[in-house]
């Protein structure tokens, strides 16, 4: 269920600062989004947006606090961004199957 209303939260978030997931995929513990953000906004900016924004809905959502967030936290710190340009469909595949491929490397990390 969580997955679920993540995905749709992001997906607002991101029009409100008029920008659009193209590609994403949630993990148990990340996530991989391909966001087509406009040149007026900073990267930084729409990321912390999704990311304070998302972390406050949760906790209203699933974690039955209205108020008083101080302190907490949902996501890490930090976040990898790279530019997309042409090979975007790459990109997109490769967030697509990244969960397939996790799974696969922990399967060979178990067998040596």
């Amino acid at each position: 269920m969580l997955r679920w209303h993540l995905g749709e939260l992001f997906h607002e978030l991101a029009s409100h600062k008029e920008s659009k997931i193209v590609e994403g995929h949630l993990m148990d513990d990340h996530v991989h989004m391909c966001i087509s953000i406009p040149p007026k906004y900073a990267v930084s900016n729409v990321v912390g947006y999704l990311k304070g924004k998302s972390a406050i809905q949760i906790a209203r959502k699933f974690g039955g606090r209205q108020k008083n967030f101080t302190g907490e936290h949902f996501w890490a710190r930090g976040y990898f961004v790279s530019t997309v340009g042409l090979d975007d469909n790459i990109v997109r595949t490769y967030i697509r199957n990244q969960e397939d491929e996790d799974e696969r490397y922990d399967q060979m990390k178990l067998e040596i």
